[in-house]
């Protein structure tokens, strides 16, 4: 994402990437024809159809075709819902004026309620999504890390020696975590409830600790048979 200092600043001649000027000038002018978009930055049609056609490869931009009094309709490219994150905004202001504010208002008591109950519905959501407490745990990790992928955490997990373990490499939280901790306690609690109690999950690393990601190592709990044959290992992103 595009930091607020850098999008404070960009124009056309700041911005020197044909994918970042097709976007901020979708953004900014609204809709546009492709040959409208090579009117403004000097280049062919076919030049800037070819930028389009990659980023709708990305989800970033569609069309819809507009009509004329003569002539075949002219596709005019507008951006996607998906586009918005490449641009700022202030949402994590928004919750942490907002997390400060119900603390100030409910007392800690009140903010953990409310935490709670945002995780006991992030619990049942995914639990729907989880295989069965009978499944191997390597399936278990691997779809909590598709769970976590989904939500833009960059999840990944590998197998790690005697164990699994499960990386995310951004927090789309990390503002309001850095406000209320019970969102990092929580988080903890459902991976162990969903990982099942066969298995042990301990954070090793974690974000707001210093650490450049917040990483889970999954083990065997003592006295409890090994899960059946499993993937020997995976990710979402790549290796951990």
């Amino acid at each position: 994402m595009f930091s607020a200092d850098y999008c404070r600043g960009m124009d056309a001649a700041a911005r020197t990437s044909a994918r970042d000027k097709v976007l901020f000038h979708l953004k900014t002018k609204g809709p546009q024809s492709a040959t409208q978009l090579a009117q403004r930055f000097g280049v062919t049609p076919m030049a800037v159809r070819l930028q389009l056609q990659a980023l709708v490869s990305e989800g970033m931009v569609s069309f819809t075709d507009e009509r004329r009094k003569l002539g075949r309709p002219s596709p005019l490219w507008s951006l996607t819902p998906a586009a918005a994150r490449m641009f700022p905004d202030s949402h994590s202001d928004l919750t942490v004026e907002l997390l400060r504010a119900m603390r100030t208002t409910f007392g800690e008591e009140g903010l953990d309620r409310l935490v709670g109950e945002r995780s006991r519905q992030q619990r049942d959501g995914y639990r729907r999504r989880m295989p069965g407490a009978d499944a191997p745990v390597a399936a278990r990790v691997q779809a909590l890390a598709s769970i976590r992928k989904d939500e833009g955490y960059m999840a990944e997990w590998s197998r790690d020696g005697t164990g699994w373990l499960l990386a995310e490499n951004h927090c789309r939280i990390c503002a309001a975590a850095a406000v209320c901790q019970g969102f990092c306690r929580d988080e903890l609690e459902i991976f162990r409830d969903l990982l099942g109690g066969d298995v042990t999950v301990v954070r090793v690393e974690h974000l707001l600790a210093g650490a450049r990601r917040c990483a889970y190592r999954i083990e065997q709990a003592k006295g409890t048979a090994a899960g059946s044959s499993a993937p020997a290992g995976g990710s979402e992103e790549g290796p951990a």
